[in-house]
């Protein structure tokens, strides 16, 4: 084991600022690692079991940088953390900063330019688990930033979560998170939708869920054959449904006839006009990736896309 890997292995001074749900739970099992935990939240009254159970409270941000060589920032957006941060700067230089607050790539990048002004070493890292899922099998965190800082870090974001590193750019693990919460927020507005459309017949949301479940369970793994061919740009690859008997017109009637908002399905809707109407009417529906990595592309461009 070389020199600076027994060091990354060693307890380590680590402060926490704001003690929210996921703060006091990324608080939790560094203590139970050994490590020397600073705690700091704005609001009083915040973290009374962390300090019984040896977490030591700082009763100013200044404080809280001052005891630790790693400073993890978990707060409400980005304007929180500047308005943290800024009137420390110059105490933070020479620390690492890992902020898990829920930014924006452009923020996060924003964050590490500030942060590389000021001398201070800088990872962007963004939780994939619930704050009960905090040291349980499942949860993740993505991190993008100096993977050299990353290293000497490891142990202590371990305690947490599966690591998962997302390269240098800081904005890198965001835009990630951001995505695939994307993804998941219009997966469940499609279950509420059918949920909605179902009632009308009676049906309970919760019946409607356990017929539902299956068959998106059975749909998922067609996920890694569509990103195949949106890698690929051949979305004309056999086997597919073209987007010509992928019109949801019918979903749509039936929506509004049963008096439930359509809006969500009439948004698939028209990035499938939108395709068709370009020209790609015999195409899958993984076509669709066009109109939203290039929105409201002209058909000069969306044929180069595909040539």
């Amino acid at each position: 084991m070389t020199q600076q890997s027994a060091r990354a292995h060693e307890p380590q001074t680590v402060s926490i600022l704001g003690l929210g749900a996921m703060g006091s739970a990324l608080a939790a099992p560094l203590l139970d690692r050994g490590h020397v935990v600073t705690v700091w939240n704005r609001s009083p009254g915040r973290g009374e079991e962390l300090v019984e159970r040896g977490a030591r409270r700082a009763g100013t941000v200044a404080d809280a940088v001052h005891r630790s060589g790693l400073i993890v920032t978990c707060l409400l957006r980005y304007a929180s953390v500047r308005e943290t941060l800024d009137p420390v700067a110059e105490r933070l230089r020479g620390r690492t900063l890992l902020d898990l607050t829920t930014t924006t790539p452009a923020e996060a990048r924003a964050l590490g330019a500030w942060a590389e002004e000021h001398g201070i070493e800088y990872l962007n890292g963004a939780i994939l688990a619930t704050p009960p899922m905090i040291g349980a099998p499942g949860a993740q965190l993505f991190v993008s930033g100096s993977a050299e800082v990353l290293a000497r870090t490891r142990t202590v974001l371990e305690a947490w979560a599966e690591i998962v590193y997302d390269g240098a750019d800081p904005g890198a693990a965001s835009l990630i998170d951001l995505a695939m919460l994307a993804a998941m927020y219009q997966m469940f507005a499609g279950l509420f939708h059918g949920a909605a459309m179902a009632a009308t017949a009676g049906m309970r949301a919760t019946d409607f869920a356990a017929r539902a479940v299956p068959f998106v369970t059975a749909m998922v793994p067609h996920f890694a054959g569509d990103a195949e061919i949106v890698d690929g740009g051949d979305y004309s690859v056999p086997g597919q449904q073209s987007l010509h008997f992928s019109d949801l017109s019918d979903i749509i009637r039936a929506s509004d006839e049963a008096g439930a908002n359509s809006s969500t399905i009439r948004a698939v809707q028209a990035l499938i006009a939108e395709q068709v109407d370009l020209g790609f009417g015999d195409d899958g529906m993984a076509r669709i990736y066009e109109s939203l990595r290039r929105p409201h592309a002209g058909r000069d461009d969306a044929a180069e896309a595909v040539a």
